[in-house]
């Protein structure tokens, strides 16, 4: 029995399926915090449910959240401008699953599992670009350079850093605990 590599068509169909998948599921987050669609908790729910968890100001990182969702997952999903894209989506994620972090791997106990799988999915896309079927091939890659898909690699830790540390600083300076995220609070407070 012998093993055959995939096709090239195989491969391109296959990392465009997964990264149209991966910006869906973004799109659906994001659009969550920002509108309310999907059971989501709004721009309000969302900017209340940061801020207990120290996001300062509530309102903004919950903007952010879901900008860093719904606009990279719509970038990605059109493959377009993908290692800023893919950069912001992890960073959003990886955010999320500090604060996850806690109560240990499994999403079922209310760990970093699923930020931190689509951020390292994202991740992936920011290294390897979107592919051939892409609006980044279409343009020619004007806004997909090797140097552009380094510097947002470089950002991602730094960048997700920064919002820990600015989480860390808000709940110190309050004297609050780093508050714990539950499976049964995800569903109006979860910053992933």
């Amino acid at each position: 029995m012998s093993y055959e590599n995939p096709t090239p068509n195989a491969t391109t169909a296959a990392r465009t399926l997964f990264r149209v998948g991966l910006g869906g599921v973004l799109i659906a987050h994001g659009t969550q915090k920002l509108f309310g669609w999907f059971g989501g908790g709004g721009l309000e729910g969302t900017s209340q449910g940061l801020h207990a968890m120290g996001f300062r100001p509530g309102k903004t990182s919950a903007v952010l959240a879901g900008v860093g969702e719904a606009g990279a997952g719509l970038a990605l999903a059109l493959g377009l401008a993908t290692p800023a894209a893919g950069a912001a989506a992890a960073t959003t994620m990886g955010v999320a699953a500090s604060v996850h972090a806690p109560q240990g791997f499994f999403a079922t106990e209310g760990g970093l599992e699923y930020p931190a799988v689509l951020g390292l999915a994202a991740t992936a896309f920011a290294v390897g670009g979107a592919g051939r079927v892409s609006l980044d091939a279409v343009t020619g890659h004007v806004l997909d350079r090797p140097w552009m898909r380094a510097a947002a690699v470089a950002a991602i830790p730094v960048a997700i850093g920064v919002q820990v540390y600015r989480r860390h600083q808000a709940l110190a300076a309050e004297g609050t605990p780093e508050p714990a995220v539950t499976p049964v609070e995800e569903g109006s407070t979860d910053p992933a």
